[in-house]
């Protein structure tokens, strides 16, 4: 078969709590984690369940988007590649050329571009290209600016403003990844690219008014981008935490750790030691106007 194969990239998760102390060590580029690290990420775990359904998802996402492909005659496949963890990058690459290929459209499974992030998923898959037949690859820098991909995260933001009694003078707070301050130093467009999709979104919902924060900064010696999620919700005016806060995760496109622990049980566990409702709108996961956005991305690059 000759073609183009469509590659989904995800962060990747661990299995099972004995996969935590591997899947740190990647993360870390083989360097051993402490003990207390492990522990920490395995209680983590343990509150959501005990694992992350982020390769579950993305598989289901990959599959929609396969599904939507055909349906426009496009014959090609969707595969599913990690960064951090099984099926890896370097892993899905020797399959896809198996299976014949002999082009790659990359797309990774997060809007905005930094190249902190997206520019670590570029460097693993040129990097399993070289280990394995040189076949031609077209990856999508970044997709936050698609305005299906809009429509999906205001469609999700619309329903959760609905829980609260009075909608349009809920605190609407979209939050991303947080990352390393000096990006900024490097004319990275990670922000730039964060506040123009919050932006659209806001245009769509007619909100006039929104915030915005960083979650999720790792724990190491670097200044981090702020404010972050917690010390945004410490610094709310009591007017403001008596009508409720909407946190819309809108750097992420699935459930997985950074959703389901540290919004969902450490950032709610904050909120109720201060009396504030805090809601969050639902990832966008496989929804259908989402598997529409992937689906436009790729097939332009597909036929490109």
């Amino acid at each position: 078969m000759t073609g183009t194969a469509v590659l989904l990239m995800a962060y990747g998760t661990p299995e099972s709590a004995d996969d935590i102390e591997p899947y740190l060590m990647d993360i870390r580029r083989g360097r051993k984690p402490t003990p207390e690290a492990v522990e920490e990420l395995k209680g983590r775990y343990r509150r959501i369940g005990g694992k992350s359904p982020l390769l579950e998802i993305t598989r289901i996402q990959a599959s929609a988007v396969e599904n939507q492909l055909a349906l426009q005659g496009l014959k090609t496949r969707v595969y599913v590649g990690m960064k951090h963890w099984h099926p890896y990058i370097r892993e899905v690459i020797p399959e896809i050329v198996s299976d014949g290929f002999d082009r790659i459209v990359g797309l990774v499974l997060a809007p905005h571009y930094s190249q902190m992030s997206i520019g670590g998923y570029q460097r693993a898959l040129r990097e399993a290209l070289q280990a394995s037949n040189p076949m031609r690859v077209d990856i999508v820098e970044s997709w936050y600016d698609h305005p299906t991909f809009h429509r999906a995260v205001k469609e999700k933001v619309e329903n959760a403003l609905a829980q609260f009694a009075e909608p349009q003078k809920a605190n609407l707070l979209f939050t991303a990844h947080s990352l390393p301050e000096r990006i900024l130093s490097m004319n990275d467009p990670y922000p730039t690219q964060l506040a123009s999709s919050c932006q659209s979104v806001a245009d769509l919902l007619g909100r006039k008014n929104w915030s915005f924060a960083y979650q999720s900064a790792g724990q190491t010696n670097d200044k981090w981008l702020g404010p972050d999620l917690i010390e945004y919700l410490h610094d709310l005016p009591a007017t403001d935490r008596s009508i409720g806060v909407l946190v819309a995760p809108i750097g992420f496109v699935a459930d997985h750790l950074e959703i389901l622990y540290d919004i969902d049980v450490e950032a709610q566990e904050f909120a109720q030691s201060i009396s504030l409702k805090l809601r969050r709108s639902e990832s966008l996961n496989a929804s259908p106007t989402f598997i529409s956005a992937l689906t436009d991305i790729v097939s332009k690059h597909v036929q490109g």
